[in-house]
């Protein structure tokens, strides 16, 4: 039966869809690193990765090598885990909300996880016990609670949960920029005000073997319930008449959209649009079937954010923007487009 399933059509077609993807998202990423104040040929960055990766004896420069390895390639490499998992968390809510403006930005899971590493760093709160990552999470979860609280208090409609995210994100924005202005020092409060803003600057390979894995294990877990999340689609009650327990999915999919934002916040800072934007985009493709869905955002979001990160570096010669000002940038006027032709992207 396994030879059957693996030698039909289409399974040979996903298959071939896949890869091709995987060969996009690696010449997006080595283009990349290519890419900066020093330009450098693709074929100098792909002899660098098989130098390290395979010991292949590659004559390349060794600042070169420096730059594309040490710098350049971890960013890339992140940037695309952040883009990927804000789309996958966004396209999440959206349907367990049912509501197409639901994103990680709008319900305060992003706020919530900025004042969670911010307490982290400058309060120094959990005496050292508490990682970066761990604080931010458990910052995301307190906003994502309150505004749930805040929801049901309201009533239980889409609107009321939209009206709460917004209160809970400027609460706990508010949060942020008190802690930032009344404990931290000048060069503290510089240095985190850039950071919310979205910084890729200080990434290094060992972000990379937090980020991946996190998008990795967080888009795994969000297609395994990609049934129940085309179930979610009609409504709870819905879902649980097709024998989906609603309850368990809910906490589940709500904790994985949280622990990919609150990670990813805690390395790259707050990131506006990408969770918003990203999954319209996917969804004006696929539909809403969330087999494709959920890896087409999870694509789209990855060469979109790596795509930011280039720009934000060579836009403005000798200077590195925010990252999170070219994601403004891009996503107000699509967040728009969405908003004035919202029966196309439906």
């Amino acid at each position: 039966m396994i030879g059957n399933i693996i030698s039909s059509p289409v399974f040979m077609k996903r298959i071939s869809v896949a890869f091709a993807a995987l060969m996009l998202l690696a010449a997006v990423l080595a283009v990349a690193a290519s890419v900066g104040e020093t330009a450098i040929p693709v074929g100098t960055v792909i002899n660098t990765i098989a130098n390290h990766l395979w010991d292949a004896g590659y004559p390349v420069d060794a600042i070169d090598a420096g730059i594309i390895w040490n710098y350049r390639l971890s960013r890339a490499i992140v940037a695309a885990s952040c883009g990927a998992a804000l789309a996958v968390s966004g396209a999440v809510l959206q349907a367990l909300l049912r509501n197409s403006l639901a994103d990680p930005y709008l319900l305060g899971i992003s706020a919530g996880a900025s004042t969670g590493a911010v307490s982290i760093v400058i309060l120094g709160l959990g005496a050292g016990m508490l990682s970066l990552s761990l604080g931010a999470f458990i910052g995301a979860v307190a906003a994502f609670a309150f505004v749930t609280l805040l929801a049901l208090q309201a009533g239980r409609g889409t609107g009321a949960i939209i009206l709460a995210g917004i209160a809970g994100s400027q609460m706990f924005n508010a949060l942020t920029s008190f802690i930032v202005t009344k404990s931290a020092s000048a060069e503290q409060a510089r240095g985190i005000m850039f950071w919310l803003l979205g910084n890729l600057s200080g990434v290094r390979w060992p972000d990379v073997w937090l980020a991946l894995p996190v998008a990795l294990v967080g888009l795994v877990v969000c297609l395994w319930h990609a049934r129940a999340l085309d179930a979610f689609t009609f409504g709870r009650e819905s879902a649980a008449s097709l024998g989906v327990p609603v309850r368990r999915v809910y906490a589940i999919l709500i904790a994985a959209a949280a622990m990919m934002t609150a990670v990813m916040v805690s390395i790259v800072g707050s990131i506006g649009f990408v969770g918003l934007v990203i999954p319209h985009a996917a969804r004006f493709f696929v539909g809403t079937r969330h087999g494709l869905l959920l890896p087409l955002s999870a694509l789209i979001g990855a060469l979109f954010l790596v795509c930011a990160d280039v720009i934000s570096r060579v836009i403005v010669p000798g200077q590195v923007l925010p990252i999170g000002v070219i994601t403004a940038l891009v996503g107000a006027p699509a967040f728009a487009l969405i908003l004035c032709h919202g029966r196309i992207l439906r």
